[in-house]
């Protein structure tokens, strides 16, 4: 048995984003059932439904766990289900979630070394204290058992944090576990969570062929949304994102993939996907996808 819940399904910034006037983010502040709000994006899984593991500690993670009550204390004065967080990259949508969690509850940390690298470098997640959270470094590919379920971590075509950006091109795209997908699985169903991939390449598309749940990265309905809205002057693969439509894009990647269940995440506040009733909604779910929504429960 796996659970899935989703705790946030927005990218960065969540929707509606603080300083953004868009149409969208309105509808969102207004309660418009059609613009359902959602947070930073971030997943929680389990083979029990007693112990759970976060995938990414997003800025929203205390206002997750208060909507979630499988992630609520149970037991004593102070106690979590929590058994541990890993994390896909280095991000600050991925990784500022730890500080809110440094009240002195024992979990532990997994990542690649390359995203640890990044949070030791700062020493404001010290705050984290080392002897009730164990970070622990993990290779790619390399099974790691957590309860009833095995995961891996394993690269994802993407870029360096934004951060953390230097050299002579800092939008390269990378397969070195600076940005990772995770796969889980009980031994009879396989779930992936990949919330960012610059593009779709063979081995990712034999990996996750036939998989019983694939939720992937769907930031942008096309490349130039941020210029085109005037948001920003930075394409969806400048940023290492794949776009959802267009001949190279999400949609048309997983069209023979015989994936079950398929599920965009990480969806940016642009993104008219978000809107239950636009074209590119329909559109979506005639190609047989979800929307992901915070609190959307997955059991398989």
């Amino acid at each position: 048995m796996l659970k899935v819940i989703v705790l946030g399904a927005a990218a960065g910034g969540g929707f509606p984003q603080w300083n953004s006037n868009a149409s969208a983010c309105n509808r969102a502040r207004e309660g418009d059932p059609a613009a359902s709000a959602r947070t930073q994006a971030s997943i929680a899984f389990s083979g029990d439904g007693e112990r759970w593991h976060v995938v990414n500690a997003s800025p929203d993670i205390r206002q997750q766990i208060g909507a979630t009550r499988e992630l609520q204390p149970k037991h004593g004065l102070r106690s979590t289900p929590i058994a541990s967080v890993v994390l896909t990259g280095a991000e600050v949508d991925t990784i500022a979630g730890l500080l809110t969690l440094r009240e002195r509850e024992p979990f532990d940390l997994f990542a690649t070394a390359q995203v640890l690298e990044q949070i030791d470098a700062n020493p404001i997640f010290e705050a984290l204290n080392r002897e009730i959270v164990g970070r622990h470094a993990v290779a790619l590919d390399e099974p790691l058992t957590l309860q009833t379920l095995e995961v891996r971590l394993f690269a994802a075509p993407g870029k360096v944090p934004l951060y953390a950006e230097k050299g002579e091109d800092p939008a390269a795209v990378v397969e070195n576990g600076e940005t990772t997908g995770l796969e889980i699985t009980d031994g009879d169903v396989r779930a992936f969570y990949i919330p960012g991939c610059a593009r779709m390449t063979d081995a990712l598309r034999e990996r996750v062929k036939g998989a019983d749940l694939v939720m992937f990265d769907g930031t942008l309905w096309q490349d130039d949304e941020m210029i085109r809205a005037g948001l920003g002057q930075k394409t969806g693969r400048r940023m290492g994102h794949m776009s959802v439509s267009g001949q190279d894009g999400v949609i048309a990647a997983f069209r023979d993939l015989d994936v079950k269940h398929k599920v965009f995440i990480h969806i940016n506040n642009s993104n008219p996907i978000l809107l239950a009733d636009s074209p590119e909604r329909a559109r979506v779910e005639s190609d047989g996808w979800d929307v992901a929504f915070d609190g959307m429960r997955i059991e398989l």
